[in-house]
């Protein structure tokens, strides 16, 4: 089985790369003309693609992946920029649409949990989307677009709503990697939110694991949350990081506001990808 993953350099991405070549799969890196990475990866092929600017032929230059695992998504972490649906939303699609067109058989897409936008509680596939930010409306309206693209150009289609993840590799603002600063620096206190907002929030190689198996069992479910299924605390989630890292620093709860696009609680419900993957979440 050959698979082929775009953003393959990123945070999610080089997760994923890991995971492939843990099950000896053949994978195809797309990666920017720039880049120099997988160089030393036996088993990934990397393929010089500009998404933006991608040729015709993408898909022969990618050697006719079985499916493809698309990541990528430029303009984060600012999800209020219109960029996203400006200039994000079309380039994506104008690709996607080539690759199906060209023979691409199956397709993951990772898409968000802002999707969902001011929803509290447990959130369903099922339930309809309400984004409320420029990039939740741009990945939302990306997944409409390929629905309709599917009626006329069959393939199996998973999109995979992504909820909040962590580990290594994660982006420098992110919040454990600014807690680890902290410690690092030697900062007597960590400064943060009130912490009582609940999230769904999963290990990042926990979700490279879950959007393999997706993409290795040629399913057709349409939106799948990729997610733990448990809401925590962000309050709880910090306590317990300082805890099995033992670091010495306390927590200036209140510092910062709560973000204003997104609800204090609401988590994903994890029956469907349970259910997908044969194992519970």
């Amino acid at each position: 089985m050959k698979v082929a993953v775009t953003g393959a350099t990123g945070f999610i991405g080089r997760h994923v790369i890991a995971e492939l070549e843990a099950r000896s799969v053949e994978v195809i890196a797309l990666v920017r003309p720039t880049s120099s990475q997988f160089s030393a990866h036996p088993r990934v092929h990397a393929v010089p693609v500009d998404i933006h600017e991608a040729p015709p032929n993408a898909y022969e230059l990618m050697g006719r992946p079985d499916v493809l695992i698309h990541l990528a998504w430029s303009g984060l972490p600012n999800y209020k920029s219109p960029h996203h649906y400006e200039q994000e939303l079309p380039a994506q699609y104008r690709f996607l649409k080539n690759l199906i067109e060209s023979g691409l058989k199956s397709l993951v897409v990772a898409g968000t949990c802002f999707e969902y936008g001011m929803q509290s509680g447990p959130l369903r596939e099922d339930m309809m989307s309400r984004p409320c930010n420029p990039y939740g409306f741009a990945k939302d309206a990306l997944r409409q677009q390929l629905e309709f693209l599917k009626a006329t150009s069959p393939f199996q289609f998973t999109w995979a709503r992504l909820f909040y993840l962590y580990g290594e590799g994660q982006a420098k603002n992110s919040l454990l990697p600014q807690l680890r600063q902290a410690v690092e620096r030697g900062d007597p206190v960590f400064n943060m939110s009130g912490g009582e907002q609940l999230r769904d929030y999963l290990p990042v190689a926990e979700t490279a694991s879950y959007l393999v198996s997706l993409a290795m069992g040629k399913m057709d479910p349409g939106i799948v949350n990729v997610c733990a299924g448990v809401p925590i605390s962000v309050r709880k989630l910090v306590e317990k990081w300082i805890q099995e890292n033992g670091w010495l620093i306390s927590l200036n709860f209140g510092h910062f506001p709560y973000p204003d696009y997104e609800p204090m609680a609401f988590w994903g419900d994890a029956g469907k990808l349970s259910t997908l993957i044969g194992k519970s979440i």
